[in-house]
């Protein structure tokens, strides 16, 4: 299984935008083969002491796929590549790590 961490930072005041993008596309990608997970998510309101941040303007997606060619494809695919060219402008960096189970 492969785990990947997508820390995607919009424009000042472009979240919502990206946001509403991600939740477009969600169904397509949990659709393809070899998806055992695809979400979206936001800080949280701090409730903890130790609670660290992303900020305003941070999005984290947190995927799981079955191998590196189903991540592979996944970046390939049509959908991802309209969603590419959708959120271009709305994203100011983004941070993709691949993870393996230790």
């Amino acid at each position: 299984m492969i785990h990947v961490i997508a820390v995607i930072t919009a424009k000042p005041g472009q979240r919502g935008s990206l946001l509403s993008q991600f939740h477009a596309n969600i169904p397509a990608v949990r659709a393809e083969n070899g998806c055992i997970e695809y979400g979206v998510a936001c800080d949280a309101e701090p409730v903890l002491k130790f609670q660290t941040a992303y900020g305003p303007d941070v999005v984290v997606v947190v995927e799981k796929w079955e191998n590196l060619d189903a991540l592979k494809a996944h970046g390939a695919a049509p959908h991802m590549v309209a969603f590419g060219a959708k959120t271009k402008d709305l994203v100011a960096s983004r941070a993709i790590h691949i993870l393996q189970p230790a």
